[in-house]
């Protein structure tokens, strides 16, 4: 290393590799902080073997000295020297662009983020509407030809989510029929209207909470299990094997639990609109002294069939959708346990939120028929 003129000189020898670049970092970096020269000129013909790391080495001294104004010029390049220094030099510089691009303001990220959900729900909606359509044409086990029907798949699932769930629906309603009931009573005695908890129940649970607790339980009871069981298959490509051998995986695993769900939806709100005002009288009885002969006198009087097939509609229709989010959420499953947890939380919540939008639908629609 000479300097002269202006212009200092250094001539690299021996071998430049990872096991040997460790000996001569300190002094690569004591040249690189070295100052009061124009131009550098390195000689690297008496290099013998040289690696990435050497290449890395070097690269950062001229990028260095290019940053602070010095005119960095090499010779004595092999041509193995010559390729890897040019791939270090062009992958450091990407990383640096990389790095240095600005990141747009918090309004244009958010518009973004709006923007990105926007396009998953319309591709969400898309697959929605696949799996429904085929769903509705028919169980389809063979890829475009055959629509058996297997009974005893559909009678399995409808034990699993239907018969498997009763105990929680039945607590879970009595206990919300029972915290209503006394609130209602609480606020009423006020005014001495005690007996009208009984309108308050039996309109408020046969119409509304009966079957808006049931389909979020199912939610995130039975859609849970839909997407973790159909997202594990995708996982192991067991899916994949389906088609191979010919068999429509939505007739196959789509097509029975969503007919289950159908049918064991509008069972539990039934066994739920029993516990829920079941709740509800027991609370009255002992909470505002109304005796259940009374309180069943009063529910006569309060509802009819109408009231009772306001809450019983709907059903079907938050079945099909739990049934549909979380056999595309299990679709969307990749090849990892994250993927598969992140999918299994989207299919709840989604489920959630579409059953309870679609409650206030039919509220709206029922308000507007004046049913």
């Amino acid at each position: 290393m000479a300097e002269r003129g202006g212009v200092l000189a250094c001539v690299f020898t021996g071998i430049w590799t990872t096991r040997t670049v460790a000996l001569v970092d300190a002094e690569m970096r004591t040249l690189e902080a070295r100052k009061g020269f124009a131009a550098l000129a390195l000689d690297l013909s008496g290099i013998e073997k040289m690696d990435t790391a050497g290449a890395w080495v070097i690269d950062r001294l001229v990028c260095a000295n290019e940053k602070r104004g010095v005119e960095v010029k090499m010779e004595g390049r092999s041509e193995a020297a010559n390729v890897l220094l040019g791939a270090v030099g062009e992958a450091v510089r990407r990383e640096g662009d990389s790095a240095a691009v600005v990141q747009p303001n918090i309004v244009i990220r958010m518009l973004e983020a709006v923007g990105r959900r926007v396009y998953e729900m319309r591709d969400d909606f898309l697959s929605s509407m696949n799996i429904l359509g085929a769903t509705i044409r028919g169980a389809q086990m063979k890829l475009g030809r055959g629509h058996a029907v297997n009974p005893a798949a559909i009678f399995a699932q409808i034990d699993r989510m239907g018969v498997g769930a009763i105990p929680v629906v039945l607590l879970m309603s009595g206990i919300v029929g029972a915290i209503v009931a006394q609130q209602g009573a609480f606020q009423l005695s006020y005014f001495g209207a005690d007996i009208f908890v009984v309108d308050l129940i039996g309109v408020l649970v046969l119409r509304e909470l009966g079957v808006l607790m049931t389909a979020i339980m199912i939610a995130g009871r039975s859609g849970s299990a839909i997407t973790a069981e159909i997202g594990s298959m995708k996982m192991r490509e067991e899916v994949d094997a389906l088609t191979v051998i010919g068999l429509n995986p939505i007739g196959v695993l789509v097509f029975p639990r969503l007919v289950a769900l159908v049918i064991a939806l509008p069972c539990l709100s039934i066994l739920a609109n029993f516990a829920a005002l079941g709740g509800g009288m027991a609370t009255a009885w002992f909470y505002s002294d109304i005796p259940p002969a009374a309180f069943i006198d009063r529910l006569r009087v309060a509802i009819d069939l109408s009231t009772i097939f306001a809450g019983l509609i709907k059903a079907p229709f938050m079945a099909i959708i739990i049934g549909t989010i979380a056999s595309v959420e299990g679709l969307k499953v990749g090849g990892s346990a994250e993927s598969l947890g992140r999918h299994v939380t989207a299919s709840v919540v989604k489920a959630i939120f579409v059953v309870i939008i679609l409650d206030g639908l039919f509220a709206m629609f029922y308000a507007a028929i004046n049913f």
